[in-house]
């Protein structure tokens, strides 16, 4: 009975937002696109995609610039982009389509599924939620963990779930917002239980046939080698663009791996704004439950500066999604960013209206602003110049922050013992092996399980290096602590040198460093 009467309200809902919707015109389209071309020119942005759907349909799919940095092929409809944390709203879907079928409930505990899950307390393991893992109120803190999938590691599932018994909570579940990514990896495992195929066989056979995605992957390595349009990341370092290969975080999951085109994209942005139903006519999950896919699980206070500019009185996150008010209207979309890329979709369901913008450098403010330029079109907004605006807050705080990077200036520096006082193995309870060893004069740090987290010490004051990655794009330069005892390291401590630039997935600070034993 109440599926049957939410198809009826879906229904009357689509009628109505075609009844009232305004087209966007060939005028208002070149509008877009001359903020595009703008938003590229100024944040130095070498390629990028955009799909709009307006009224349920697509009205704009294009490439623009190239794919590589200082190469010549060119970004177009079909050229794949890592979408990073927009995958999250395909493992919510997966969960959903898993619970029509009767095969799990978003009440289950996790441990119904995933027998060996543990979380920090024996309460927490058995209290949290499917529902809990996708809606960032597990209580885990900001990015905790994701240094067991990033930089790529040779952690497995299994090592990943082993590992999260051992990292603190911050907060009592469901009392606080705090986005993690491994709650939606394994999300991504329960579908993989369930379902009994991988969530990434999942997502490709279950989801993407029915949408009508044909040119996407669930990772990058599932990419044919024939395929060669797919676009690399770009940093700008120093003031000048670099290039940045990855795998589109493969290691993510179902938290953030999968390589998308904005045709693609576009026929997912047709199936949400048509209440599940995908532009080949078949339905992807009830209109019931896509509306409880969009419904809040928890709340946060929106910005002061989003209250002035666009009217936002709430803001949530919901199921892989985010949701907030925009002018009056409801908005649900999600951000998504890889080192050297940069993802946004966004949608005014009421309006059958949707973006998705997929670009290969990470300048989110320039998405937002080029989003922003569409709705503003098609919603008939006030006009603002929603570009040259954002570039000129984006420059400002770039400018401040870069200016002042660097470690703290030391007034009396303390010295530092002999360096091979420093070295040995440190072990994290949840990441692994960290080991220190001198080289020549020099003291190295290698994080054993990260073919990327190589770098070397340089003194700071006292038992305090700084770490300088030899993969400077990183931006993640850290101090580590040492807690010496006897002139021995007892254990350790990193933080970050520059934490308004560094990532929040370089989750040092929790890793909790303590140094093994050398046997004799």
């Amino acid at each position: 009975m109440k599926k049957a009467f939410w198809r009826k309200v879906c229904c009357a809902t689509a009628m109505l937002m075609s009844n009232s919707v305004l087209a966007l015109t060939a005028p208002q389209l070149a509008e877009v696109e001359k903020s595009v071309q703008q938003a590229m020119d100024d944040f130095s942005i070498p390629g990028l995609a955009i799909g709009i759907v307006n009224d349920g349909k697509v009205v704009l799919a294009k490439g623009y610039g190239v794919r590589q940095f200082g190469k010549e092929g060119l970004v177009d409809q079909h050229t794949l982009f890592g979408i990073a944390s927009n995958s999250k709203a395909f493992t919510a879907t997966a969960l959903a389509m898993l619970a029509e079928e009767g095969k799990l409930n978003w009440g289950d505990p996790v441990i119904k599924h995933l027998p060996e899950f543990q979380l920090h307390s024996q309460q927490l393991t058995e209290q949290i939620t499917i529902r809990d893992l996708v809606s960032h109120r597990s209580g885990l803190a900001l990015g905790a963990g994701d240094l067991m999938i990033w930089p790529n590691t040779d952690k497995s599932i299994k090592d990943i779930l082993a590992g999260l018994k051992h990292i603190k909570p911050i907060a009592a579940l469901r009392a606080e917002y705090h986005y993690n990514n491994l709650m939606f990896v394994v999300a991504g495992e329960v579908v993989a239980r369930v379902s009994n195929m991988s969530w990434q066989d999942f997502v490709e056979k279950r989801i993407f046939p029915q949408v009508g995605i044909d040119n996407s992957y669930a990772g990058f390595s599932r990419i044919g080698n024939s395929n060669k349009n797919f676009a690399t990341g770009t940093i700008k370092y120093n003031g000048q663009l670099e290039e940045f290969v990855g795998d589109y975080l493969e290691d993510f999951r179902g938290a953030g791996a999968i390589a998308s085109n904005v045709t693609d994209m576009t026929k997912w942005l047709q199936t949400q704004v048509n209440a599940g139903k995908t532009p080949l006519g078949k339905q992807l999950i009830d209109p019931y439950m896509h509306q409880y896919l969009w419904h809040p699980q928890i709340m946060r206070l929106p910005k002061e500066s989003d209250r002035a500019a666009f009217k936002q009185d709430f803001k949530g996150y919901a199921l892989g999604w985010a949701v907030e008010s925009y002018f009056g209207y409801k908005r649900v979309g999600h951000m998504g960013g890889i080192l050297g890329m940069g993802s946004q979709v966004a949608m005014i369901p009421e309006k059958g209206l949707g973006v998705v913008i997929l670009s290969n450098q990470h300048a989110y403010p320039a998405l937002k602003a080029i989003t922003n330029e569409v709705f503003e079109q098609a919603l008939g907004l006030e006009p603002q110049d929603w570009v040259a605006q954002s570039y000129q807050s984006y420059k400002q705080q770039r400018d401040a922050l870069y200016n002042n990077l660097g470690p703290e200036k030391v007034i009396d520096k303390q010295a530092s013992l002999p360096l091979s006082h420093y070295t040995g193995t440190l072990r994290s309870p949840w990441y692994g092996d960290v080991i220190v060893e001198e080289i020549a004069g020099q003291l190295h740090i290698d994080f054993t399980h990260t073919k990327l987290l190589k770098g070397t010490l340089s003194h700071h004051n006292g038992n305090t290096f700084v770490i300088k990655w030899h993969e400077k794009l990183l931006e993640a330069d850290s101090y580590i602590h040492f807690t010496m005892h006897d002139q021995h390291v007892k254990s350790a401590d990193l933080e970050w040198v520059n934490p308004d630039v560094t990532d929040f997935s370089f989750d040092f600070h929790n890793l909790g460093l303590v140094a093994v034993p050398q046997e004799d």
